[in-house]
């Protein structure tokens, strides 16, 4: 499997989801412990939902003596972004200023 399709496949879960938003929120380091306090799972799901985040390249460990912090990393969000999304974004917002010209005359 390529990176693209372990990020989709990262992306594709609500549960994963809501972590990527809860490291995002904080914007700090978080241990596991931490991360289970905001989510309604255990700690065995979430630990699971944590290896597919880093196999996506969608969260960083950084180990502190026995503490192990995990980090949102939002590049492959945004390689996603630019490969994707902004592609279809520039045709919208050039037919929007050309609705809006049209409509001034």
């Amino acid at each position: 499997m390529d990176d693209t399709d372990l990020l989709f496949k990262a992306l594709a879960d609500p549960s994963r989801r809501k972590l990527l938003d809860l490291l995002y929120e904080h914007d700090e380091p978080q241990t596991l412990g931490e991360l289970c306090t905001h989510l309604d799972m255990t700690r065995q799901a979430v630990t699971q939902h944590l290896v597919v985040l880093e196999a996506a390249n969608l969260v960083a460990i950084d180990w502190r003596g026995r503490e192990k912090l995990h980090t949102l990393n939002p590049v492959p969000l945004q390689d996603i972004y630019e490969r994707w999304i902004s592609k279809f974004e520039k045709n919208r917002l050039a037919a929007l200023h050309a609705l809006k010209k049209r409509l001034e005359k």
